[in-house]
């Protein structure tokens, strides 16, 4: 069919910001950002006066905001035009990083908002204006305006589906930085309790060495008297000094001495060692990125484990020799901790997990975690790594355990699966490349 003639379509007056949203389209996603941990989330004019506005316990402002010690502003097109701001404030406690992300994605949103609202405008203005040509005309126009309505709709439907994924990314994306931040604290204080234990635990196995010499000195002094007082052939000194060695229980306490200070030295150590496990795991000295011993890091998480683990339970070691690896320490340690608290947690009695490192590749290395738990169903094998899904009772966790580990390895370059039959107990296998770079 051919259309004769043509359309002159024309804009017409320049249109506001606010003859293009409304507050049922911004209100919500206002909200939602607040929700995600912020004071104040608001779209202002060009003079920065606040169109709307959303902060928990605070009425609409005149012309003066609220404002936190972070800010982050994005700016708001129309045609070309910048015609608003989106305005984002927080306390100082937030990540700038995380209140940038939160900036951008707002602002991506409200810019999508204005142009679909401008085009629905522009496509009505144009059907107002179809109605008074021809018929045959009329028919092409409106098929033309039934398609660019679809376009429209389904440009509307995605738009909340992304704001929706946005903010799932969001509430990961915090969770992460709560981990960090828990991973960052327990290092500070690894490094604080360290220091100020190991001074005068230092202090204490130098006094023990001291003390067991002066002790050596007595026991000779004392068995020098004795020998002395034989010799001098006076028998009622003799049974005098022997009845009071008898009271006093010297002979015991001489057997006794060894062993006393081989415990006590043994339990010095054994404290000075959990003080630099606890320093070790954190990596708090650490660079960003460094060598490491894999199966040193084994042991060392282990050893931070060791009042969680059941008495009864049976880890068997399958460490094998295999080369250092270029990873970040902390984020390593804090996925191995997890998975074996995992198995503890599904396993509280008769817990038996075999840990087994291997050269995988020759420029990649492997490591397993197997235990004998109830395993994990099928259906939900696909959703361990997931935030906040958890199958333990409700209070007993966030969720984020399986999360953060697959989070650390990925950070390493390194894949993490599951491996498991219910009933059969579950394996996870960690890959990381030797390297530590990512596979291009």
């Amino acid at each position: 069919m051919t259309v004769q003639g043509s359309i002159s379509f024309v804009v017409g007056e320049e249109k506001k910001l606010t003859d293009v949203l409304s507050e049922s389209d911004v209100m919500p996603l206002l909200k939602s950002v607040v929700g995600a941990g912020l004071d104040l989330a608001a779209i202002v004019d060009t003079a920065g006066e606040p169109l709307w506005f959303f902060a928990p316990g605070e009425t609409r402002p005149g012309s003066m905001l609220p404002l936190g010690a972070a800010q982050e502003c994005r700016p708001i097109m129309l045609s070309g035009d910048t015609v608003g701001r989106v305005h984002l404030s927080a306390g100082g406690e937030i990540d700038p990083a995380l209140l940038r992300f939160l900036a951008r994605v707002v602002g991506d949103a409200v810019n999508s908002m204005v142009q679909t609202n401008l085009k629905r405008m522009m496509v009505t203005e144009l059907h107002t204006k179809v109605v008074q040509m021809s018929y045959d005309e009329l028919l092409e126009k409106n098929r033309q305006l039934s398609a660019s309505e679809q376009k429209y709709r389904e440009l509307a439907e995605h738009l909340e589906v992304r704001v929706q994924d946005r903010t799932a990314e969001l509430k990961q994306a915090y969770a992460r930085m709560l981990q960090q931040e828990k991973m960052a604290s327990v290092g500070q204080l690894a490094a604080g309790m360290a220091h100020e234990i190991n001074n005068p635990l230092s202090f204490v196995l130098s006094n023990l060495k001291t003390l067991e010499k002066y002790v050596s000195r007595f026991t000779e002094l004392a068995g020098f008297y004795e020998e002395q007082v034989a010799q001098a052939g006076s028998d009622a000194v003799t049974r005098c000094l022997q009845a009071k060695r008898s009271e006093l229980k010297i002979d015991f306490i001489l057997d006794d001495l060894g062993d006393l200070f081989t415990q006590s030295h043994a339990g010095a150590e054994r404290v000075k060692k959990i003080l630099s496990d606890l320093r070790g795991f954190s990596h708090i000295d650490d660079a960003e990125h460094s060598q490491l011993d894999v199966n040193a890091e084994i042991e060392r998480t282990l050893s931070v484990l060791s009042s969680e683990i059941p008495g009864d339970a049976e880890i068997t070691r399958e460490l094998a020799e295999i080369p250092l690896v270029v990873c970040r320490g902390a984020l390593l340690c804090q996925a191995f901790l997890n998975i074996i608290r995992n198995a503890i947690q599904v396993k509280p009695h008769g817990l038996r997990l075999r840990i087994r490192t291997a050269l995988h590749a020759n420029d990649h290395i492997t490591i397993v975690f197997k235990d004998n738990g109830p395993g994990i169903a099928p259906d939900i094998q696909a959703r361990i790594f997931e935030p906040f899904f958890t199958t333990h009772e409700v209070g007993s966790g966030m969720g984020m355990g399986l999360k953060v580990a697959y989070d650390a390895v990925t950070s390493c370059c390194g894949t993490i699966t599951l491996s498991s039959k219910e009933g059969q107990g579950a394996a996870f296998v960690i890959t990381l490349p030797i390297n530590g770079r990512c596979n291009e």
